[in-house]
């Protein structure tokens, strides 16, 4: 018979379980964010004094690095063009995370962060270099007893990945072999190409030296807390998954407004435009989201399946009638915060007679058996009235002849709104009397913010996407036939948009800190739209 043991102590102590209002044990965030430490490993990043370095990429290997989440041991290995030493590169880290985070970091965990940040200075897309690179991979992971395990994470431009990842394949970097025992990894940032053909040429390059269980093709959307709950509210809930179908919802608004300008890309921007850049990746992947079937089980290719399953079923563009599916804009001097700011034309590096359209709202369908008939309106802008990222379904209204005799208004529909940012929520809007003799409807909003089961700090985007790549996990990254996919659907779109005859008619002006164009409203309109934003 076992010998009873004594779990008093507090070491041995169960951590106490948060109860809501209901009375159901909550989860401690702090077990929840991290299921199981990744291997001993190497990180590379290439293009380590750029921007996306500077402002996501080091910040958030410094807040894993805290929580625990990476491994033990690890080490950062920092390449770009900057002829600076290991000791300058440190300090512009430690100048980056003061910045970025707006205090100075925690002097422990800094001491014991900084001593496995090394820089080479590198060229990335000079390719004799790399054999240094490979060099001094292999010594300080004998130093530091890593085994061979890389990951690699290409924080330059997207014109340069093709030189990166063949200088990488040409110095064995990219090897999974016996000179290279353990694994390597690949983190590849949007845009994946600028239409179909470079998004299938760009896959053909690195195929030659990764293969696709390497490949990380990061969409840092899928990433948000918020976005990963759509799967959890939609299957883990009885309740709504019967009724998310074309017989009860009426449509569903996806939005990604924000209000920062073009800032430092106008460079990027003026070749890529609102389409490019949002819709081929972001907001379809946030449509896929919400109008996937349930996977059979949860498993990254299962998931990853069903999403590739919707982008097959969109509906093509009827190109003849674009303008009657999309709209598209481009902001001039407004006003924000109190402040007036420049018109998109006006921003420097931009064309003075840009035709780049920095706003879209596209109506798009999806041809399966549960969304026949459901439009989808997808709309991103930039310069708009405030920061925010949201899905609304609005559901159909009630054939309310019962109450004709008695309601002269008309009853407002159920709205269900999944906030993924900035402040993330789940609202459900439905009608109720109001209280008195006479019969009146009010509408009443159910409100659950995350923050108010949130104990402790949760992961950000860039976190979950780079412990996911130590863990070898492919559950929120892009499959390449999920790439073309969405460019296939898209590129006649484009194609239409940026050869059309009347192109300049089509562009819709819009002032700086409002929705958008007229035009889009008038759109959403025609569609019996109950939800505005504001």
């Amino acid at each position: 018979m076992k010998e009873a043991t004594d779990d008093s102590t507090p070491t041995n102590r169960a951590p106490q379980a948060v109860i809501n209002v209901a009375g159901v044990p909550l989860q401690e965030a702090g077990s929840c964010l991290i299921e199981e430490p990744s291997d001993p490993c190497a990180i590379v990043i290439i293009g380590a004094c750029g921007d996306l370095t500077r402002r996501k990429i080091i910040l958030a290997l410094f807040r894993l690095f805290k929580s625990g989440g990476l491994p033990d041991p690890f080490l950062v290995v920092g390449t770009d063009l900057n002829e600076i030493t290991t000791g300058e590169y440190r300090e512009f880290i430690k100048e980056s995370i003061e910045v970025m985070s707006g205090e100075s970091p925690d002097a422990d965990a800094w001491d014991s962060f900084v001593t496995r940040l090394h820089y080479l200075s590198i060229d990335p897309e000079d390719d004799s270099p790399y054999s240094s690179l490979a060099d001094v991979l292999k010594q300080q992971l004998r130093a530091f007893r890593i085994p061979a395990n890389r990951l690699f994470y290409l924080a330059v431009p997207p014109s340069q990945y093709v030189n990166v990842v063949r200088n990488l394949g040409k110095a064995g970097l990219a090897a999974e072999s016996e000179d290279w025992s353990g694994w390597a990894r690949i983190v590849i940032e949007k845009p994946f190409g600028r239409d179909l053909k470079s998004a299938q040429d760009l896959d053909t390059h690195i195929h030659q030296y990764f293969r696709e269980h390497q490949i990380y093709r990061i969409d840092h959307y899928l990433a948000k807390e918020t976005v990963q709950n759509i799967l959890m509210f939609r299957f883990a809930n009885a309740i709504f998954e019967p009724i998310w179908n074309r017989r009860y919802i009426n449509h569903v608004q996806i939005t990604a407004a924000e209000t920062l300008g073009v800032e430092h890309r106008a460079v990027y921007y003026e070749q890529a435009g609102v389409l490019r850049d949002m819709f081929q990746n972001h907001m379809l992947q946030l449509l896929a989201m919400t109008a996937m079937e349930p996977p059979s089980v949860f498993e990254a290719d299962r998931v990853r399946d069903e999403r590739v399953k919707v982008f097959r079923s969109l509906r093509p563009f009827a190109v003849d009638q674009i303008h009657d599916h999309l709209v598209l804009g481009q902001y001039v001097a407004g006003e924000i915060g109190g402040q007036t700011v420049p018109g998109y034309r006006e921003e420097p590096g931009v064309n003075p007679h840009s035709m780049v359209p920095t706003f879209a709202m596209a109506k798009v369908y999806i041809d399966n058996w549960r969304w026949q008939g459901v439009p989808f309106y997808l709309r991103s802008g930039k310069r708009m009235a405030r920061k925010l990222t949201e899905i609304a379904i609005q559901f159909k209204r009630v054939p309310y002849l019962m109450f004709r005799n008695v309601l002269s208004e008309r009853i407002h529909p159920n709205l269900l709104v999944l906030r993924i940012q900035p402040d993330e929520r789940i609202t459900l809007t439905f009608q109720t009397k109001f209280p008195g003799a006479k019969v009146c409807l009010q509408p009443v909003t159910m409100d659950f913010h995350y923050s108010t089961v949130q104990q402790g700090a949760l992961l950000d985007a860039y976190e979950t996407v780079i412990l996911d790549c130590l863990l070898g996990d492919h559950m929120l990254f892009v499959r390449q036939d999920g790439v073309e996919q969405c460019w296939a659907f898209l590129s006649p779109i484009l194609d239409a948009c940026e050869t059309c005859a009347d192109r300049e008619q089509s562009l819709h002006f819009y002032e700086a800190g409002t929705w958008g164009p007229r035009g889009a409203d008038d759109l959403m309109q025609q569609g019996g739209c109950a939800w505005r934003l504001s």
